[in-house]
């Protein structure tokens, strides 16, 4: 199968495609990792084809356990402090909390992603995590547990991330090496943003039936099969990624990058709005649940549950994209911006779950095929810095938007602040896709070699 290197042109600067970069090579002139385009459509056999490598297997089952039960420990907590408080704006805080430290600390968590080896990394950040999420659950299910103890937690919760997200995505090539990455970056943006979905839904179901505390004990156990895993890879098998060595600079130097490039500029741009204003689905739907339907826990783990839907249809279409492209990025973000809004209006249940499906299937295209354009657009020894920023953006914008959202909910009424959450990012695609149509004009290059045809992508016009 014909596979297409990409060599990106911005105003008149060349990034040519190569597979190593030195430390020592300056990054204006360093390669960039080029992009895998499959010129047809991969069979149904070759869907999932990254997980015939064994490493990766492993790490994808331990990642959808992880994802499934981080999410639904974050949706425990939640609730947690909702029930203590009763307060939506106090939820709005908690999520602050586990996503706020990544808007602050989310490069330097890059730093260290790009200059330790990533398993050893995940190992610490894992159990990290296990421990905390174990104590929580030891209080909150002996029924002692405090606000400030919820609130202690998610803040230890978010510190990990800032090194544990750029982290776990760079390991991803590790495994699976560069043929196989955007196969696997799909699937691994899958599993998280469909944990983001199913999670709550099985949280939902805990808390009504046994309680918080057992979602979050079941975290804990989670971050101990993700360390047992990680420390049964086989080692001579993986790929380790450069190292960058120690200089001044560094997040500077990821930050410059970052902007010089459309590919990797523009989806991070949409990214922030629909992280901010569209990623808060749990705080709305627990408002939902509680003011607008009254159906409590049960119909917010329904709520979850067709979401999770829609999701899963998300993933599978995302695995089998052919190619990578700015257009279809700011597509999926205005429609995902619609249906959320639509679900701020759906008059009954059956219409609001219908709303719920449609957000979680392009949430997923929205994510998988941003994140697919940006890791594959980074240069390996950068890629670490990148991905932390990409990840300061999805986090922090979740840390902002959740305060957010709750005020809104509770000063305007949870319908008001559903549609807000909705026709802003839809807003926001639809200028970022003007903007690139009238400054932005590509031009493509084909150059037949042998089974490889390098194309040559270059944009003309000022882009930022």
């Amino acid at each position: 199968m014909g596979i297409i290197a990409v060599i990106i042109r911005v105003n008149g600067t060349s990034r040519h495609t190569v597979d190593r970069v030195t430390p020592e090579q300056s990054l204006d002139d360093a390669a960039t990792a080029p992009i895998p385009v499959i010129l047809q459509r991969p069979l149904w056999r070759d869907t999932f084809s990254s997980l015939r490598i064994h490493n990766y297997r492993l790490y994808v089952v331990s990642q959808l356990i992880s994802n499934t039960s981080g999410w639904a420990m974050r949706i425990a907590i939640d609730w947690l402090v909702f029930e203590l408080t009763g307060s939506v704006a106090l939820v709005g805080v908690t999520v602050a909390l586990q996503f706020g430290p990544m808007l602050f600390l989310g490069p330097f968590g890059g730093v260290v992603a790009d200059r330790y080896p990533k398993r050893r990394l995940l190992v610490t950040t894992q159990a990290i995590n296990g421990v905390a999420c174990t104590v929580l659950a030891i209080l909150t299910i002996s029924g002692v547990v405090v606000v400030w103890q919820v609130f202690a937690t998610a803040l230890v919760m978010g510190c990990v991330a800032v090194v544990d997200s750029p982290a776990r995505s760079v390991f991803v090539n590790e495994m699976v090496g560069h043929g196989k990455l955007g196969n696997a970056i799909s699937i691994n943006a899958s599993i998280f943003h469909l944990g983001g979905l199913v999670g709550p839904a099985i949280s939902g179901i805990l808390i009504a039936i046994v309680g918080a505390g057992w979602s979050i004990a079941a975290n804990g156990l989670a971050a101990g099969i993700v360390v047992v895993t990680l420390l049964s890879m086989r080692t001579a098998e993986l790929l380790p990624s450069l190292v960058a060595s120690r200089s001044k600079g560094q997040i500077r130097e990821g930050l410059r990058y970052v902007l010089a490039k459309p590919t990797i500029f523009w989806p991070i741009v949409m990214l922030a709005f629909v992280a901010t204003f569209g990623m808060n689905l749990p705080v709305m739907l627990v408002a939902f649940a509680d003011h607008v339907f009254g159906s409590g826990a049960a119909g917010y783990g329904l709520y979850s549950s067709a979401a999770a839907l829609g999701a899963l249809a998300g993933a599978i279409a995302s695995t089998r994209r052919r190619a990578y492209r700015l257009r279809s990025i700011m597509l999926a973000a205005g429609c995902f911006g619609l249906a959320v809004a639509a679900s701020g209006i759906a008059p009954v249940v059956a219409v609001f779950l219908l709303c719920l499906a449609a957000i979680g299937f392009t949430r997923l295209l929205f994510a998988t095929a941003a994140e697919s354009i940006v890791q594959m657009s980074s240069n390996r020894i950068i890629r670490g810095r990148v991905m932390a920023i990409y990840s300061m953006v999805v986090l922090g914008g979740q840390a902002i938007g959740g305060p957010l959202m709750g005020w809104l909910a509770e000063q305007w009424g949870v319908r008001t602040a559903m549609v807000a959450s909705g026709m802003v990012p839809a807003v926001a695609a639809i200028v970022i896709a003007v903007l690139l149509a009238r400054t932005g004009r590509l031009s493509l290059h084909f150059r037949l070699r042998r089974r490889i045809v390098p194309i040559s992508i270059e944009v003309r016009g000022q882009l930022g």
